[in-house]
């Protein structure tokens, strides 16, 4: 392993005799110089890692050293060291993206912590992050084995998520294959306890579902004060804390719960529940012009509104109110320039369709799955999005209006990576992750089979139709031109199943700061 090298400025250097002695024998090398000027000569013929720089020198001055250093090389970390406190240099060197401020006299020690956290950051916490999960991962295999219940389930798949965010930042790539595995486990017997449990949610004690979500919790929401929904397709848990920073600048968190898609985990079905307040079935009998099944022509999204309309209605809510659907930047664009007409409702919604988008243009597009190959990338370029969209401008002015804030969404998504044969007559629906019609032939171990569909409050398209719900990140595919089907399909987002990911919904309230 190399040396790290030290480039140490400071007028007055022979009064750091002992300090240098100091890290020469932890095994720094240390470059000295008593000007800025020889300081920006020595840097354009040495490779440096770090500089420890003097505020107050002769000639040219710290801060301006510091302007040149940062022209030579925009990533080298620079210490800022000075006696004087005073608040204009601090904020100007922290302006300028100094590593560290520290104020004189210093001691050996203050110089290794400095070193440390700003060489060694990554490494020490890589380690300790290691070492923590390898803990807890036998803490999480002892409650795979025993978590029976919904609120169970939401903290163990939040606890894998917290994991998966630290593990990423760390080199140890053994250790996100190990989370890797963990998670898939989870999501084995997560299936199987939704096969034992999903039909009595029905019965009134269930968790929160996408049919109850707007008069469970929206509806005492918009109580308080003037509320912004949004609801963003196809976002999952891990994706929310990917931008929920940018977030925080306008609104400060109230409440973070979690609720459970409704199957299958399909917009068609879970969204049209969410505003109409009723499960599929239910739909299917009072709202026949504007439910449409899997195979009829035409969208199946695009009575969202009527659907909300009825609802707010049939819970006696004298509201005003406004629906708004975001499919492109255009859309998104007019919205944000147009946001303050908003100001006199008492709920503003709107369904932002562009992760969903993104997740589809990944089977599609050769550019997006290479921007998107695996969780990480898919969690980075949602934040990438989110920083430069017009939803984040509507968030700012909704904060400046104040006006509360929900954020949401109707399904996740999961990276499937399994194929399951399947075989349907031609009336089959399309979707990877679930599909519907008659005599369907399957792997038993890889599904939940929904033979009688009512059971499931679905509706159905004959008489003798059935649903199957693929489990874990298996996706179904034809025995037909089976090897093509699986490389286009495989390590692509899809939604419609059994997952954690996609079940397991976050719900955000919100305030202006």
């Amino acid at each position: 392993m190399n040396k790290i090298t030290i480039l140490w400025v400071d007028d007055e250097i022979d009064l750091l005799k002992p300090h240098i002695i100091f890290l020469e024998g932890k095994n720094y090398e240390v470059i000295t110089c008593q000007s800025g000027q020889e300081a920006l000569q020595e840097l354009q013929r040495t490779r440096v890692d770090i500089v420890f720089l003097d505020e107050n020198m002769p000639g040219i001055s710290g801060l301006e050293t510091l302007h040149e250093i940062k022209v030579i090389d925009s990533s080298l970390p620079v210490v800022m060291i000075t006696k004087s406190e005073e608040e204009f240099i601090m904020e100007e060197a922290i302006g300028s993206k100094i590593a560290d401020y520290l104020i004189k006299p210093v001691n050996p020690n203050q110089i290794l912590l400095s070193l440390k956290k700003n060489l060694d950051h990554s490494r020490l916490v890589s380690e300790k992050t290691t070492a923590n999960y390898q803990q807890e991962f036998r803490k999480i295999a002892m409650d795979l084995a025993s978590v029976n219940s919904v609120e169970e389930w939401v903290e163990l798949y939040k606890k894998l998520i917290y994991w998966e965010l630290r593990l990423e930042e760390t080199e140890d790539g053994s250790m996100v294959e190990i989370l890797e595995a963990q998670k898939s486990e989870a999501n084995t017997h997560f299936g199987k306890f939704v096969a034992q449990n999903y039909m009595g949610w029905f019965e009134g004690d269930g968790p929160v579902m996408s049919h109850t979500l707007f008069r469970e919790w929206v509806q005492p929401e918009i109580k308080d004060a003037p509320t912004l929904m949004v609801v963003i397709d196809n976002l999952r848990y891990d994706q929310w804390y990917a931008f929920e920073d940018s977030v925080a600048a306008f609104y400060k968190k109230n409440r973070e719960d979690s609720y459970f898609s409704i199957l299958p985990t399909a917009t068609q079905y879970a969204r049209n529940a969410i505003f109409s307040g009723l499960t599929p079935l239910d739909m299917e009998k009072r709202h026949p012009d504007w439910w449409k099944n899997d195979t009829e022509e035409g969208g199946k999204n695009l009575f969202e509104e009527q659907f909300l309309n009825a609802q707010i209605k049939r819970l006696g809510l004298d509201i005003n109110w406004a629906y708004h659907k975001i499919s492109s930047l255009k859309q998104g664009k007019h919205l944000s320039q147009n946001f303050r007409s908003q100001k006199n409702n008492d709920l503003t919604v709107i369904v932002y369709n562009f992760v969903d988008m993104l997740s589809h243009s990944k089977t599609e597009m050769e550019v997006i799955k290479e921007l998107a190959s695996n969780d990480k990338a898919y969690r980075s370029l949602t934040q990438s999005w989110f920083k430069n969209s017009p939803l984040l401008e509507i968030i700012q002015q909704a904060q400046q209006m104040g006006m509360k804030l929900i954020i949401t969404t109707d399904h996740g998504t999961i990276n499937v990576k399994q194929p399951s044969k399947v075989i349907g007559d031609k009336d089959t629906s399309l979707n990877l992750r679930y599909k519907t019609g008659r005599s369907l032939t399957y792997e038993d171990k890889d599904v939940l089979a929904a033979k009688d569909p009512s059971a499931f409050h679905l509706p159905r398209i004959n008489m003798s139709s059935s649903y199957i719900f693929a489990k874990n990140d298996l996706f179904f595919a034809y025995p037909n031109n089976f090897n093509h089907y699986v490389s286009y399909y495989r390590n692509t987002y899809q939604h419609g199943g059994i997952s954690l990911e996609e079940m397991i919904i976050p719900f955000i309230v919100l305030d202006p700061k």
